[in-house]
């Protein structure tokens, strides 16, 4: 799948390794697997709140990054429904809420379609 440790970990929650990786100068933490997704991208879809905050910190992560799909980290959180991790981004000014994937769907739209309330309001 082309993940790296960084992505294992981030999107497994482990947010004391992905510190420890993050640090280190030989280590990308905006790196893609084959489906374009980000340690971050994968963090913000599993709802894992805490690595989510120590990755967007980061200088080398793009908080809006597309995947393969035309998804960002907002719209797999949003389809998900974590709302701490949605209000997260959707206060960041280089997260764009409105962004459509390559079916043309938005945050917004995962979100209502999933049935997930509290994320519609945050949209």
């Amino acid at each position: 799948m082309g993940r790296t440790p960084l992505s294992q970990a981030a999107g497994n929650g482990h947010g004391a390794v992905v510190g420890l990786l993050v640090e280190r100068s030989d280590v990308r933490a905006d790196s893609k697997d084959a489906w374009g997704q980000t340690p971050l991208s994968l963090a913000a879809g599993n709802g894992h709140e805490a690595v989510v905050k120590l990755l967007v910190e980061q200088s080398d992560v793009e908080a809006d990054s597309k995947d393969n799909m035309g998804r960002t980290p907002l719209s797999w959180v949003a389809e998900r429904g974590h709302e701490a991790v949605v209000k997260l981004l959707v206060e960041r000014s280089d997260v764009e809420a409105d962004s459509k994937d390559t079916w043309s769907q938005t945050p917004l739209s995962l979100a209502a379609g999933n049935g997930h309330e509290a994320v519609v309001k945050l949209l």
